[in-house]
């Protein structure tokens, strides 16, 4: 049997208990909630797979971090978030499009890259990576967030009729929803061995900086499109 006082003794004090965790859930929300915006900062969410991430690379040679030190040096007092999976498929993009861009209202431009993981690496069917692609497209209209969209191409080993399925879908749903395409996003880059990494897919430092170079009018174009450049 147990003693009624001494259970008493020890039973826990609930309110203490419910303030500490007030203070830890408050705590862990200061942890993880994006840096505030600065006074006139322009936030680009950089949203895609590992080409975005920088799998391989250290994060000042990220895409990212590249392109907000080229948008810097350029004038504009820009904040890049890199907002990258690696292995991200356009499926897993659209999974979490919502939850990302709730954490950033902010953002003045979406950079909108994912499909390599789904034609170029698994040749998946393209009808279902344009509805992906569709709907994150459609959504980012819906939070009233322009987007440049990055294209993709699909390698010739696949057959003619999937490239040409492929490839077609970035400038169709360009159109559609009436938004800046950068063709192909790792124009200059692809089978450069000189600006890849050893598995000859993801670029070095070197080809990240390529890609912005090439990249980087379309982003300065899509600024001044949006009343941010």
């Amino acid at each position: 049997m147990h003693d009624p006082e001494s259970c008493s003794a020890i039973r826990p004090n609930y309110g203490a208990v419910r303030l500490a965790l007030v203070a830890l859930l408050s705590l862990m929300a200061l942890t993880v909630a994006p840096p505030a915006r600065a006074a006139g900062e322009t936030v680009i969410v950089a949203f895609g797979d590992s080409l975005v991430a920088g799998w391989g690379l250290s994060a000042d040679e990220s895409f990212p971090r590249q392109l907000e030190a080229a948008l810097v040096a350029r004038g504009v007092a820009a904040r890049v978030v890199d907002a990258g999976v690696s292995g991200e498929t356009t499926a897993g993009g659209r999974a979490r499009l919502d939850w990302t861009f709730d954490g950033h209202p902010d953002a003045a431009l979406a950079i909108l890259e994912l499909g390599a993981n789904d034609g170029p690496l698994r040749g998946l069917d393209p009808a279902r990576t344009e509805a992906n692609l569709d709907a994150m497209l459609a959504a980012l209209m819906r939070r009233d967030i322009p987007v440049l969209l990055a294209g993709m191409r699909a390698p010739p080993n696949l057959g003619a009729d999937y490239v040409a399925a492929f490839d077609a879908i970035y400038p169709r749903l360009a159109a559609r929803h009436g938004v800046m395409l950068y063709p192909f996003f790792l124009d200059g880059v692809a089978a450069v061995p000189r600006l890849n990494q050893a598995d000859g897919i993801h670029p070095n430092a070197d080809g990240v900086a390529v890609i912005v170079e090439r990249i980087l009018p379309f982003v300065l174009r899509a600024l001044a499109r949006a009343g941010r450049g």
